[in-house]
């Protein structure tokens, strides 16, 4: 068998390996970040939760899709393992870059709420007092 056939093979088994893991892991703790971010809305958390690993899904399978093609054919076992090398740590790059980018914007949207929070008095208004007549 062609070794960059292997080198294909190979690449696509750890890639989507690794990115299953990678949303799964970040879907199961990042539900108690999201409700915190949304004011513990629990339905609205799963909703997003699952909004956001379904396009973490379609944009890390398409980029592992079209970094599959090697610039040059895989001739023995040193390039093979160069090959994936260079491939995978290209993938875990972008996961790492993915999921930083998820958590900063989540990150600004939790402090955004919470300084709204703190902007709203924790007792309403009860009227107005009318100002003393100064003593003579």
């Amino acid at each position: 068998m062609d070794l960059t056939v292997v080198a294909y093979v190979v690449y696509l088994l750890i890639s989507i390996g690794l990115t299953i893991w990678v949303a799964r892991t970040l879907s199961t703790n990042g539900r108690i970040f999201l409700a915190d971010v949304l004011r513990g809305d629990e339905k609205l958390a799963d909703a997003v939760n699952h909004l956001l690993v379904v396009g973490f899904y379609l944009v890390n399978f398409g980029f592992v899709a079209l970094y599959l093609k090697a610039a040059d054919a895989v001739e023995d076992a040193r390039g093979l393992f160069e090959a994936l090398s260079v491939k995978l740590g290209v993938v875990l790059l972008v996961l790492g870059v993915l999921h930083l980018g998820n958590v900063f914007i989540l990150n600004k949207m939790r402090r955004r709420g919470i300084m709204e929070k703190e902007q709203i008095p924790p007792v309403p208004p009860q009227g107005w007092a009318t100002p003393a007549t100064p003593a003579l």
